[in-house]
Formats: C-alpha cells, sequence, structure tokens
C-alpha cells in the first residue's frame, strides 16, 4: 500500500520503462538513423503540404466559405502532428528512456492534442456539411463569427484532451495502473480515450450516410424533371465525397491503434501489443500525409491554386536572384558609361597608332 502512495515525478523515463517490463530497446542505431531519416522527410512534406493548403484558402476567394475554412484548421491540425511526429522521432529508442516526466508528458501531449484536433475538425465538417446538404445548398449559411468561434473551441478542447494525463491522470502514483505502450498513462485513460474516439467515429460515419443516402434520395427525386439544372447542384456532393474519402482514411488508420490501445487499457496479457507499435505508428504518419494529397486530388480548383502557389514562390526567386545581380556594386570603368578593353583591343589601338606615326 505504501507503494501505491509514493509519487515517482523525479524518476527517469528508464524507471517507468522498467516498471511496464520494457527491459530493453530494440531499436539498433542503424535502424534509429533509417526511421529518423525517413521519418524527416515524410514529416517536411506533411509540414509544406498543409502549408499550402492554408495558403491556398487564404488566398483564393472561391474558398472563403465555412467548409473551406473549417478545412483549412484541419490543415493545422496536420500540420501539428508533423511536428509532433518530428519531436517524436528524435525522442525515441534509447532517448526516450532518458527523458525526464514532463519531457514524456510533452511529447505525448503534442500527439494527443494534433489527434484531438483532426477528430474535432472532422466532426465539425461533418456537422456543417449536415446542415448545407439538408437545406440542398453548395455551403452552409455559417457567419465567420461562428466558424471563429468553432475553431477557437476545437483548439480548446484538443488542448485540454491532450494535458488531461499530465493534470493527473496518470499512474505516477499508482505503479500497478501504469499501461505498456506509455508507461506513466493509467490503463483507465487508454480505455476513456479509446472509447470516446471510437465512438465519435461511428458518430461521424452515421452522419456521413445519412447525408448520403439523403443526396442519392433527393437526386433520384428531381433528375427527371431538373436534368439540366442538376448539375449545377453537384458541387456539394463533390465537396462530400471529399470529406468521406478524408474520414475514410483517418478511421482506417487511426481505428487499428485505438483498438490496440483499449486492448492494452483492458490490460490484455496474450495480446502483445508492443509488436504492432511501429506500424501504429507509420499508419499515423501516413494519414497526415494522404490529406494534402486527397484535397488536391478530389478538388480541381486547390490543386489549379497549388500550382499557382508554386509558380508564384518560383517567380519570387527568379526576381530575387535578379535584384541581387542588380545590387551588385558596378566597377569604375561601368560607372562612366565606358566598358573595360581587352588585351586585342588595346594590341589594335597601338598598331594603329604606331602606322599614323609611321605616315606622319
Amino acid at each position: 500500500m505504501a507503494s501505491q502512495n509514493k509519487c515517482y515525478y523525479d524518476e527517469p523515463m528508464s524507471f517507468f520503462y522498467s516498471n511496464s517490463n520494457q527491459t530493453k530497446d530494440d531499436w539498433n542505431s542503424t535502424q534509429l538513423i533509417l526511421v529518423q531519416v525517413v521519418g524527416s522527410l515524410f514529416c517536411c512534406f506533411i509540414l509544406v503540404s498543409n502549408a499550402m493548403v492554408i495558403a491556398a484558402i487564404i488566398t483564393n476567394k472561391r474558398f472563403h466559405y465555412p467548409f473551406y475554412y473549417l478545412l483549412a484548421n484541419l490543415a493545422a491540425s496536420d500540420f501539428l502532428a508533423g511536428i509532433a511526429y518530428i519531436y517524436l522521432m528524435f525522442n525515441t529508442g534509447t532517448v526516450s528512456r532518458k527523458l525526464t516526466v514532463r519531457g514524456y508528458f510533452i511529447r505525448q501531449g503534442l500527439l494527443d492534442t494534433s489527434l484531438s484536433a483532426s477528430l474535432a475538425n472532422l466532426l465539425v465538417i461533418a456537422l456543417e456539411r449536415y446542415i448545407s446538404v439538408m437545406n440542398w445548398k453548395v455551403h452552409s449559411n455559417l457567419t465567420k463569427r461562428r466558424v471563429t468561434l468553432l475553431i477557437v473551441l476545437v483548439w480548446a478542447i484538443s488542448i485540454f484532451m491532450g494535458t488531461v494525463p499530465s493534470l493527473g491522470w496518470n499512474c505516477i502514483c499508482n505503479l500497478q495502473d501504469c499501461s505498456q505502450l506509455a508507461p506513466i498513462f493509467s490503463r483507465s485513460y487508454l480505455i476513456f480515450w479509446s472509447v470516446s474516439n471510437l465512438v465519435l467515429f461511428l458518430v461521424m460515419v452515421s452522419i456521413y450516410l445519412r447525408i448520403y443516402t439523403y443526396v442519392k434520395r433527393k437526386t433520384a427525386v428531381l433528375s427527371p424533371h431538373t436534368s439540366g439544372s442538376i448539375n449545377r447542384k453537384r458541387t456539394p456532393i463533390k465537396l462530400i465525397k471529399t470529406v468521406m474519402t478524408v474520414l475514410g482514411a483517418f478511421v482506417i488508420c487511426w481505428t487499428p491503434g485505438l483498438v490496440v490501445l483499449l486492448l492494452d487499457g483492458l490490460h490484455c496479457q496474450q495480446c502483445e501489443v508492443m509488436l504492432f507499435k511501429r506500424w501504429l505508428l507509420l499508419l499515423a504518419v501516413l494519414n497526415s500525409v494522404m490529406n494534402p494529397v486527397i484535397y488536391s486530388y478530389k478538388d480541381d480548383e486547390m490543386w489549379t491554386t497549388f500550382k499557382n502557389l508554386l509558380r508564384c514562390v518560383g517567380n519570387g526567386t527568379r526576381r530575387q536572384r535578379s535584384s541581387k545581380a542588380n545590387a551588385r556594386p558596378l566597377s569604375s570603368a561601368q560607372e562612366t558609361g565606358t566598358t573595360p578593353q581587352t588585351s586585342e583591343e588595346k594590341e589594335t589601338i597601338k598598331g594603329s597608332d604606331a602606322q599614323g606615326m609611321l605616315k606622319a
């Protein structure tokens, strides 16, 4: 009983890894360097591509609607995920055992915050699509003020969810309740985290199934009477397909990890959850890589804006080079408007002078 009431905030993470029966680290130096190099390339793509999505929505006035503002916020959560993955990659392996409790909370908090933000954004987008489609409109009537409040609410909830373990829901004072995948997280917290996210998955899938059946029924009713004008109503359907693809990728990439976290929370000793740790992290990284690709593939206007942004960056680089070339200091000959003479020209001038003297 005394050991349960004692807290171990000053212990390094190696103490908690040993408590969770992770006595050795199966990362060798070669594997770790390979993971860091390949992972860094993926993370650079995540950061650049999601920054381009945000820039495209800001610069293109055709994207100044609630749906795209929320999509930009989803890209911002993926951008945060890229930062979290970089921090994780360079604080894993043997380095993770040297982390302090606070450093581990920061590492996991970044991941949890980015996941919560992605999930909350997808839920808000699902509700926005539901409102617009049920009114048979391309975009909802949400004002910019309401969209801003929704975005602030999403990040407030996400940051809170990411800091819950550091606020006290952990096993630092109760080592018997520690999980295996996250050595200072309580198994009860893993159960709460995984079950709540899986329930939100089901809610979002049910919303989109409701939207899909409504659109299909509505289209079937209207198509015999408005064959010409129904084409103008396909834009909301395209937006729904885009979000459904993003949601499908999110569910596929994150459901296995949430199930494994749930099994770890339930203390399933026969499940060998540690075998899936690397692959689940790879799936999470791939999800953040896929989203910008889905946006550009499903939305022609987004892809066109991407190309325009790249063209502007290229033109700006050329202008910068030309301005640097023009800013170089001129020689004395160039300042007087004359060009320096070459050796051949000098010899020609001397020869002509000599011939002139002989004639004289």
